[in-house]
This record gives C-alpha cells, structure tokens and sequence, in this order.
C-alpha cells in the first residue's frame, strides 16, 4: 500500500511538473528576430544590378530577405557567400530572397567571381552610392548583412563575418 501510494504520488508530481512546463509561456522566435521597435528598410533605394539594370528593394516586399553587403576582395565576405547559396536554395520556396550588395568597383570582377563560385541570388552594385547606403542602412563594414521581414522591418543586423546557422534562425523565425 506504502509503495503504491509512493508511485501515485510520484506520477502526480511528475504530472504537475509538466502541466507547469506546458504553461510557462515561451518566447517567440519571431519576436526575439524582429522586435516591435524594429526599423524599416529603406525599400525605395535604387540600385543596378550587374547586368546595368534598375532595381529597388520593394522589388522584393512580402518576401524575407537576406540583404548581403559584400566585396570580392574581402575574405571573410567570401567566407560567407557559399552559406547564403546554401540558404536561398533550401528556403526560396517559403519566400527567402537573398540579394547581395557589391561594393567592388568592378563589375567584371564581380560577374566572374558570382560566376566561379555559383551565386544564384540578385546581385545589386553599390559601389559609388556609400553616401546613400550609409544614410539608409548606417555604417557598412564587410561584410554586413541585414534579415529583413516581409513586411519591410529591419529585425537583425550582423556587421563581420556570421555562421550561417544564425541566419538560419533568425530567417526560418519569420516565415
């Protein structure tokens, strides 16, 4: 009878220990990516793509992009190209854009290094409008990439290079 009662009270400890689990309220990924305060993008800001024609980033609203600003020459912008091909081709088919910024002088530069290491994402030129990127987004160090929700919100920033898991989250939090 001892041992019985033991066991029941044991399971209902158990019972109680995940009902108050189950109600403890967790956070949204979603609102830890994007807070309430969040600032808009600035979507209306024209560029070029590679090919010489205009494009804008309300080309992309609705969508989650992953806005890369980037270079040819630097290393860890490299470093990170080859996880946002990775990111693009898994989740495009939920709404994912990832649209890097070139900041090389050069465009046959960038056209042969996209080309070499299989970019298949829009590639803008920012090279020459610092002025306006910088009043749009802030300070550009290389590489800087942005999450931006599809309703236009700036949820996260990362100035340096970014594992691409963490673009993961953040990303797969607003879909």
């Amino acid at each position: 009878m001892r041992r019985s009662l033991g066991l029941a009270a044991s399971l209902l400890g158990g019972l109680v220990l995940v009902c108050g689990i189950a109600s403890m309220p967790f956070p949204s990924d979603a609102a830890d990516v994007c807070p309430a305060n969040a600032k808009n993008a600035n979507l209306n800001l024209g560029l070029k793509d590679i090919n010489g024609k205009p494009a804008t980033l309300s080309d992309y609203k609705g969508k989650v992009v992953l806005l890369d600003f980037w270079a040819t020459w630097c290393p860890p912008c490299k470093k990170e190209i080859p996880g946002f091909i990775e990111l693009y081709n898994s989740y495009k088919s939920r709404g994912l854009v990832v649209v890097g910024v070139s900041m090389d002088e050069e465009i046959s530069d960038v056209k042969k290094f996209a080309k070499q290491i299989g970019m298949n994402y829009p590639i803008l030129i920012g090279y020459g409008r610092d002025d306006e990127l910088e009043k749009a987004f802030g300070t550009l160090p290389l590489p800087t990439a942005f999450v931006i929700s599809r309703d236009g919100k700036i949820c996260a920033k990362h100035d340096g290079l970014t594992p691409k898991e963490q673009f993961e989250r953040e990303i797969s939090s607003l879909f």
